[in-house]
């Protein structure tokens, strides 16, 4: 019969694989770099394999190293979230929270609620992790997610939190300066201001100046592309042009002026709020989710 793999060497192995040096691995774990040489050895002559090439500048995984790092990685971070669990299920909410959104919903709509949030509750910690290259839940790279269209794992819990229209916007001094189109047709004289390639396909409405009654399939000339939602508000401002903006960038800001009030055939998409399973009866996830939902209700745009 085999003899199972001894944890304490599989750690150590871990902490080697993830600092690429036993001497770094050692500082981890506040072990000698012999010690930490002889688990990694002990637990080669175990498996029978080679797990790590030796290399004067560090080490490089084996490819049966590679297997064996993936296997220890999801079982730390099974054990790390199980912890979590029994340390946190029955306590207040309190410690830190990693929130990861995209620039324009994180910096805008969660930002300005965070003040009343942390009121609420004196002992959390929130850290918003912007970056609209969805983080890995999975991989605990952040606890909870809004997302901007519906997540596609499923290990993830996700349930909408609400609908984003979008509308038409200029500034009062544009308006001045250019006129204020009544028709559809009258674009054809505006500046355009749209959102730069790659698009998002849940952002598609964006662009939707460009062919607004352009039967033809040709498209309007931008003046100004920008690929970040919150530069293309701040080009507003300044006067720049017309823009497609979603309501929680624009929440009811009145120095924009909405045109075309009527039109209601800009693509709108849904959020979503999400994060693991495995975290589903943390306090402070909880405390969040249940702050974010209200929120959500009581927002009319």
């Amino acid at each position: 019969m085999t003899s199972p793999l001894d944890w304490d060497k599989l750690r150590v192995f871990h902490a080697a694989a993830e600092a690429g040096s036993f001497t770094h691995a050692a500082q981890r774990l506040h072990l000698s770099q012999s010690a930490i040489s002889r688990q990694v050895s002990a637990l080669e002559q175990d498996v029978g394999v080679s797990l790590f090439q030796r290399h004067a500048r560090g080490l490089i995984l084996t490819e049966q190293g590679e297997i064996l790092y993936r296997t220890a990685h999801d079982v730390l971070m099974k054990l790390e979230s199980a912890r979590s669990q029994l340390s946190e299920s029955r306590e207040k909410p309190a410690g830190n929270l990693r929130v990861t959104s995209t620039y324009g919903m994180g910096a805008g709509w969660l930002a300005e609620r965070m003040p009343e949030f942390l009121s609420l509750y004196p002992d959390m910690r929130v850290q918003l992790l912007l970056d609209d290259e969805e983080l890995d839940l999975t991989m605990r790279h952040a606890d909870c997610a809004v997302r901007l269209h519906q997540p596609q794992q499923p290990d993830l819990i996700q349930r909408k939190l609400f609908t984003i229209h979008m509308h038409v916007y200029a500034s009062e001094n544009y308006i001045a300066n250019y006129g204020k189109p009544e028709k559809i047709s009258e674009l054809d004289a505006h500046r355009i201001i749209s959102f730069g390639e790659p698009v998002p396909s849940y952002l598609s409405g964006l662009n939707w100046l460009e062919k607004a009654g352009r039967s033809d399939g040709s498209l309007r000339t931008s003046v100004l592309r920008i690929n970040n939602i919150i530069s293309i508000k701040n080009a507003l401002m300044r006067d720049l042009g017309i823009a497609v903006l979603p309501d929680y960038i624009v929440d009811n800001d009145e120095r924009l002026v909405r045109l075309f009030p009527d039109i209601v055939d800009i693509p709108s998409f849904d959020t979503f709020f999400c994060y693991p399973y495995a975290l589903k009866n943390l306090a402070k996830l909880n405390a969040f989710r249940d702050y974010i939902f209200l929120k959500a209700r009581q927002w009319s745009f």
